[in-house]
């Protein structure tokens, strides 16, 4: 089947006097890998529900390609959905977890029967069931688990046969609710890769829970980032990183977490840092409090910088991440990094300066929004 675009529209949700989602309005395109990511309790798994059918919306549409689908029952709607808890029945095999949605989808009452099923089933319908499931374990290479109950499989192989009940259905787009949480970390990111793979070889429209932004950072074409019931900011996994648009978004992409430090603009647009004129101005932004966001890329030794002293140093392989308190405020610490085999210089007293990458810096105003920000040169008169 054709990829389908996925269209919803005003759609808000209430679980008594909690507005859960508040009027979300999202465009997810045939073949699309797209994730909603967030904190726990943001809405995005209610969306998703909502999107399967699984729950109603209190207003909005939900529409799978031109197809008004708000009121249609989920079997009706043609989506595949895969659990965080792989929903295998315990007591079939594989194989007849796999075959169970194609089954009752197209075989009568009778001709799913255990015993008097194989007589009353038509035999072509039989072959082409059979035929899709060993399409779709060939396509997840579980093959040879077929004969196998879900409590003799290891978490990988139970979420390889789940997206494999989905595959067979052939549906008009796979919708998952944090597949990968009940992994441990090396299965999930080499589960990342199979996921990733999957969608490039199916081509499908793929719909992605997380609440874990390296998820959605490394298999998204597009991420959705919820906060409160509303989408924060709706693009590439590169435009949420480097210019987030709103401070929400900032904190929430990137490891480790951006640095955030308090700035003031003055009544000429220049922004100053304890005192200190950093050489950037903002343009069209009122003058008062700001934030300055800046990643730990970003930040390098420098002589003529702000003050800091070491706290501590944390090496992992290649990098090494510099956890540094500010001594203009030392309820501020900021982190570094740096290869593992770049020198670091301090005082007798652990103390270092440090300076930042200017034209990579991210302005926040007093309404936490992405603020234009330019070296003070640039900065109209």
């Amino acid at each position: 089947m054709q990829p389908q675009s996925l269209t919803l529209s005003g759609i808000g949700k209430g679980f008594g006097a909690d507005d859960v989602l508040k009027g979300i309005d999202l465009s997810i395109r045939p073949g699309e890998f797209l994730s909603l990511v967030g904190m726990s309790g943001c809405g995005k798994s209610t969306l998703l529900r909502i999107i399967a059918g699984l729950e109603a919306a209190d207003r909005g549409t939900v529409s799978i390609g031109s197809r008004d689908v708000t009121d249609v029952d989920p079997a009706d709607r043609n989506l595949a959905m895969v659990f965080q808890s792989y929903a295998l029945y315990p007591h079939m095999s594989v194989y007849d977890n796999i075959a169970t949605p194609l089954r009752m989808r197209r075989l009568s009452f009778w001709a799913r029967l255990p015993l008097v099923g194989r007589m009353a089933a038509n035999a072509e319908t039989l072959r082409d069931i059979d035929a899709a499931v060993k399409d779709a374990v060939e396509v997840l290479q579980i093959g040879h688990l077929l004969d196998r109950r879900p409590a003799q499989l290891s978490g990988g192989q139970r979420q390889r046969v789940a997206l494999a009940r989905a595959l067979v259905r052939s549906p008009a787009a796979f919708l998952m609710d944090e597949p990968l949480s009940n992994l441990d970390a090396k299965l999930r990111a080499h589960m990342r890769g199979e996921l990733t793979s999957l969608h490039d070889r199916l081509g499908a429209t793929f719909v992605y829970v997380t609440h874990d932004q390296i998820e959605a950072m490394t298999m998204s074409d597009r991420i959705a980032l919820m906060s409160e019931g509303r989408i924060e900011q709706l693009g590439t996994p590169d435009e949420l990183y480097q210019q987030p648009a709103t401070l929400t978004v900032a904190r929430f992409i990137g490891t480790p977490s951006i640095n955030l430090l308090p700035v003031e603009i003055g009544a000429s647009g220049e922004i100053v840092m304890f005192g200190r004129k950093l050489g950037l101005g903002a343009h069209s932004v009122a003058a008062g409090p700001a934030t300055l966001g800046i990643r730990a890329e970003d930040i390098f030794p420098s002589a003529e910088g702000i003050e800091a002293r070491i706290v501590r140093t944390e090496t992992q392989g290649a990098d090494r991440y510099v956890i540094l308190q500010l001594i203009d405020d030392t309820s501020i610490n900021l982190i570094m990094r740096q290869r593992a085999g770049d020198t670091l210089n301090a005082d007798d007293d652990g103390k270092v300066r440090l300076g930042f990458t200017k034209t990579h810096v991210h302005l926040f105003g007093a309404d936490e929004k992405r603020c234009e920000v330019m070296l003070q040169e640039q900065v109209p008169a």
